[in-house]
């Protein structure tokens, strides 16, 4: 295995990030290797660090509780989302599995922390958004989908997210240093202050913003051990269906590893369930909450799940190996950040070429 290999590949990079953590468990074995630094202080990387996975939550934490919840029967994807949370922005008939492959025709973002008419109520905030788009009518990517994905959950459950990710997701498997933050040491820094959306919301791009209103005290500091996305830390109290989990390399191997084989962790979900949330379409290259790509592994195409994470975060898995990578690392550090997919396109061939347990038929 070589994950050492990918971390020197992402720090080879033009504008690398300041420090990395990548690793990959198959069945022959797991490897985890760390290189750099994990914030201005000079801290060394290592592989036990945490890091604000972002967009990662999405799957790891949001995505997977539903799946829990579909495999024990509190739900199905095909339940109305108005059965579990009314009042929302949503079109009659709108699904659970709408929003899984967002299609719900949700804005993709809006700073709810702007909202001054349901100050300190983000719930309201995010219902009085009306729809960008039909019902159903194409795939756009959606914090405020997966928002209310984080609301079903709760929910359905009758807990706070957080303790039901808790429940659902992270007890279960052992994940002992995967929760919403605050996080505490190792972690690495995310970014210096709220850089990116002080500059979404001055600009406007890339999607206007609804609100008049601009005024707000942003950070400026350091953003170290609590979450980065503004919605959030600043609305949300830093537990989101969209954003908030920390976590490892070695706790993210595990948890993709038991989603990769179903059938190794039946008193958490059935293959069937599972095989429907990995199912791709209607939109190409998107599953149920994951994103699905086809990549090269010793020489065969091969399909991935994955997500990626706006902090540089990136988990995937190949369905029914046991195979899963990951990737860590501080790219909002680098003085031009690169993409995290392309940070994730670096990464996945040195993580999973060599690798028998990758290999498919």
């Amino acid at each position: 295995m070589t994950a050492a290999a990918a971390v020197a590949a992402v720090l080879g990079m033009e504008s690398a990030p300041r420090g990395v953590v990548a690793g990959v468990v198959t069945e022959a074995g797991r490897e985890v290797a760390a290189s750099g630094l994990a914030d201005l202080a000079g801290t060394p990387m290592t592989t036990e660090t945490a890091f604000d996975i972002a967009s990662v939550s999405k799957v790891a934490a949001t995505t997977t509780a539903i799946l829990r919840l579909v495999s024990r029967g509190d739900l199905r994807f095909d339940d109305p989302v108005d059965r579990f949370v009314s009042g929302t922005a949503c079109a009659p008939g709108t699904t659970v599995r709408h929003l899984l492959q967002h299609r719900a025709g949700l804005w993709e973002w809006q700073p709810l922390y702007l909202d001054r008419e349901h100050a300190g109520d983000p719930d309201a905030a995010a219902d009085a958004i009306p729809l960008r788009y039909a019902l159903d009518d194409a795939r756009h990517y959606s914090d405020l989908g997966f928002m209310l994905l984080g609301r079903i959950v709760a929910a359905v459950t009758g807990l706070p997210l957080d303790a039901a990710v808790r429940e659902l997701v992270t007890a279960p498997l052992g994940l002992d240093r995967t929760a919403y933050g605050p996080a505490g040491r190792p972690v690495a820094s995310s970014a210096i202050g709220d850089v990116a959306e002080r500059r979404m919301v001055a600009t406007g791009e890339p999607y206007p913003i609804l609100t008049a209103a601009r005024d707000f005290t942003w950070r400026e500091e350091e953003i170290t051990g609590v979450v980065n996305d503004g919605n959030c830390f600043h609305a949300l109290g830093g537990v989101s269906g969209h954003a908030g989990l920390f976590s490892t390399a070695t706790d993210l191997l595990t948890l993709g590893a038991a989603l990769a084989a179903p059938e190794r962790h039946p008193a958490l979900w059935g293959p069937d369930d599972v095989a429907e949330l990995f199912r791709d379409g209607p939109d190409a290259g998107q599953a149920l909450g994951w994103r699905s790509d086809t990549v090269a592994v010793a020489g065969r195409p091969t399909r991935v799940l994955w997500h990626p994470g706006f902090t540089g975060c990136a988990l995937g898995i190949v369905p029914n190996t046991g195979t899963a990578a990951v990737l860590l690392s501080t790219r909002l550090f680098a003085p031009e950040p690169a993409p995290t997919e392309a940070l994730w396109r670096t990464v996945l061939p040195a993580l999973l070429d060599d690798n028998e347990g990758t290999r498919t038929s």
